[in-house]
C-alpha cells in the first residue's frame, strides 16, 4: 500500500512537472496566466516568477495587467531578491495609485529596503535607505493597518545606527593607548550622544566620555593639565547628574579621587 501511494504522488508529480514545463515553453500567454496564478496561490513563488518574467510584457495595457504586476512584484519578495522587489513594488504603486493592493506593496516596497539592512558592523547605506522608506510610508499612510509593523521596523533600524555610531565612538575610546588621541573619542560621544539624546547606551556613552577625558588627563603634560582635569571633572559631574547611582559607581570614585588629587596636588605646588 505504501508502496503505490508512493508511486501515485511520483505520477502526480511528474504530471504536474511535465504541465509546468508544456506550459512554460508554449506561446498561450492565458495558460500561462492561468498557471502562474495557481503556482503562485499555492505559495510556488520561483516557479510562479519564471512563468510572469516571460508575460509581463505582453499584458501591459489589459484588464488583468494589474493581478499580473501585483503578482509578479511579490514573487521577488517571496523569493528573498528585494533589490528587484522593492524596484517592481515601487513601480506597481507609481502605475496603479487607484489598486486596493496599493498599501500592501507600499509597504512591502518600503520593507524590502529594511531586509537588506546588514548587520551592524557593515556599512549601514541599506539601512539608512530603510528608515526613509518606512517613514515616506508612515508619513503617507498614518492610519494604515501595517503602521504598528512599520514603527517596529523603524525602531529596530534605528538602533542598528545607534549602535553602529557608538561602536565606532567606543573604538576611538579603545584605541587611545595606541595614538593617545581621546580629544577624537570626546568628540565622537559627544555627537554620539547629539544625534541620539533618548539612546539606549546613554549612560555607557558618558562614562566613556568622561574615561576619555579623564585619561587625557592623567596623561597630560603639565602646561594642559589643570584645563584637562577640570573638563573631566565637569563630565563626571555630567555623568552623576544623569545617573545619580551609575553602573559602575566604584570605579568612577576611583577615577574621581585621582583627578581631585592632581588638581590639588597643583594648587599646592603654585601656592
Amino acid at each position: 500500500m505504501k508502496n503505490f501511494i508512493y508511486i501515485l504522488v511520483l505520477v502526480l508529480s511528474m504530471n504536474s512537472c511535465s504541465e509546468y514545463q508544456k506550459v512554460l515553453k508554449n506561446e498561450d500567454i492565458a495558460a500561462k496566466f492561468k498557471l502562474g496564478t495557481e503556482l503562485f496561490d499555492a505559495g510556488k513563488f520561483d516557479k510562479a516568477n519564471r512563468i510572469f518574467v516571460q508575460i509581463v510584457p505582453k499584458y501591459r495595457g489589459k484588464p488583468q495587467a494589474e493581478k499580473l504586476m501585483y503578482m509578479y512584484c511579490k514573487t521577488y519578495y517571496e523569493t528573498n531578491d528585494y533589490y528587484t522587489a522593492n524596484y517592481q513594488m515601487e513601480r506597481f504603486v507609481d502605475a496603479y495609485a487607484k489598486s486596493e493592493k496599493l498599501e500592501e506593496i507600499a509597504f512591502l516596497a518600503a520593507k524590502s529596503y529594511y531586509q537588506l539592512s546588514p548587520v551592524f558592523s557593515k556599512d549601514q547605506t541599506e539601512t539608512t535607505q530603510g528608515l526613509e522608506k518606512l517613514q515616506e510610508f508612515i508619513n503617507r499612510y498614518p492610519s494604515s493597518p501595517y503602521l504598528v509593523e512599520a514603527n517596529k521596523l523603524v525602531k529596530e533600524l534605528d538602533y542598528k545606527l545607534e549602535k553602529k555610531a557608538y561602536s565606532i565612538a567606543l573604538q576611538y575610546n579603545q584605541t587611545g593607548p595606541y595614538h593617545r588621541d581621546y580629544n577624537s573619542a570626546i568628540k565622537a560621544f559627544d555627537n554620539f550622544l547629539l544625534e541620539f539624546p533618548g539612546t539606549s547606551f546613554k549612560e555607557d556613552a558618558m562614562f566613556y566620555k568622561f574615561d576619555s577625558a579623564y585619561k587625557l588627563a592623567v596623561n597630560s603634560v603639565a602646561w594642559k593639565e589643570q584645563e584637562r582635569v577640570s573638563k573631566a571633572i565637569s563630565y563626571y559631574n555630567s555623568l552623576l547628574r544623569s545617573f545619580p547611582e551609575p553602573k559602575n559607581a566604584k570605579q568612577l570614585q576611583k577615577m574621581f579621587e585621582d583627578l581631585d588629587s592632581i588638581q590639588n596636588n597643583s594648587t599646592t605646588t603654585k601656592g
